[in-house]
């Protein structure tokens, strides 16, 4: 894989920190707007990124580069791929992969017509632990509970109560708690479970942006619950119940540390099962295969489990009154 980065915040960073583990990527370029470069520059040196540009039309037009990643806010995952598979460029977007569900079936179809791959980053699909989490699942007899709880205070709520516009808060930006940390236990419980029958979504708003929400999810035979909030804290954790036993995950869904599997009237089995530290480690290496081998079997797959994922946030929107620009 030849990659070619769009973005210069914190994901980015976190991508670079650890990308240099996987040889078989080779960092052809990075990109960001104007009033960036000195990062850029710094960046550049450090990992050894071939080329700098600050005019995204660059990047896509470098023959060098095959595959685009996008570390952009929200309302800017669309356009920007879009722009990618038009000029024949992969694409690996960081979640959530559109700010609706219309602008995800065009991208969707567009990388089908042009035989391209197109894959939303989210760590814990590919997580070695979620993936043990799937083989113990038929272990706990019949699901009867789920509930999911990522609660993280944002370092930028202090500013938005006091006014600020930012864009983690900015319904125009596709803001918010749903769209950003209870994403990720939608995509873990989706991810295990498939589509839900029911969706309801109860959130705190504040200037039109939900702050923080709980998510009900009704699977007929189970319930569950998904909690995501940036404007409190609390100790993070993840609890699958059956009758004959559970699983119980402590920390947050973005990362599945490691996780508890309890068989009633045994003792609790601890598994713990990483080829590398860092989140974000496998699914680049699955990454890295699929454009490789042009897997688009597995492209289609992962496709499938994005578009579930976004008719939930959909009709989480919808049950909450939540309207972003992107929508209308």
């Amino acid at each position: 894989m030849k990659l070619g980065i769009v973005g210069s915040g914190m994901i980015v960073e976190d991508l670079l920190s650890f990308i240099g583990d996987i040889p078989a990527i080779h960092l052809q370029a990075i990109c960001a707007r104007s009033g960036h470069e000195e990062k850029l520059s710094k960046w550049q040196a450090q990992y050894q990124i071939k080329h700098m540009y600050t005019d995204y039309s660059r990047l896509l037009a470098d023959e060098q580069v095959d595959t685009i990643y996008i570390g952009l806010p929200n309302h800017l995952h669309y356009s920007y791929a879009k722009q990618a598979l038009e000029q024949g460029k992969h694409v690996i977007c960081e979640k959530p992969f559109t700010s609706n569900l219309q602008e995800f079936v065009e991208l969707k179809e567009l990388a089908i017509l042009q035989h391209l791959v197109l894959v939303e980053a989210i760590s814990n699909q590919y997580l070695k632990n979620v993936l043990a989490i799937r083989e113990q699942l038929p272990k706990l007899g019949n699901i009867k509970i789920v509930e999911s709880n990522y609660s993280q205070f944002s370092s930028r709520y202090h500013r938005f109560k006091a006014g600020e516009v930012l864009s983690a808060f900015n319904p125009a930006a596709s803001g918010g708690a749903l769209m950003d940390i209870n994403l990720y236990n939608i995509h873990l419980v989706v991810g295990l479970f498939g589509s839900p029958h029911a969706v309801h979504y109860y959130a705190n708003i504040e200037r039109g942006i939900d702050t923080s929400g709980i998510l009900l999810l009704d699977y007929d035979h189970f319930k569950c619950v998904c909690i995501g909030s940036k404007d409190t804290s609390a100790p993070n954790r993840t609890n699958i119940q059956g009758d004959q036993g559970y699983i119980s995950i402590a920390g947050s869904t973005n990362i599945v540390d490691h996780f508890e599997y309890v068989a009633y009237n045994e003792s609790p089995v601890q598994i713990d099962i990483k080829d590398h530290p860092h989140r974000m480690y496998d699914e680049f290496v699955e990454f890295e295969r699929i454009i490789q081998q042009q897997d688009l079997l597995k492209v289609a797959e992962m496709l499938n489990h994005s578009e579930k994922v976004m008719n939930v946030i959909e009709q989480a929107k919808s049950s909450a009154g939540l309207v972003f620009d992107a929508d209308m």
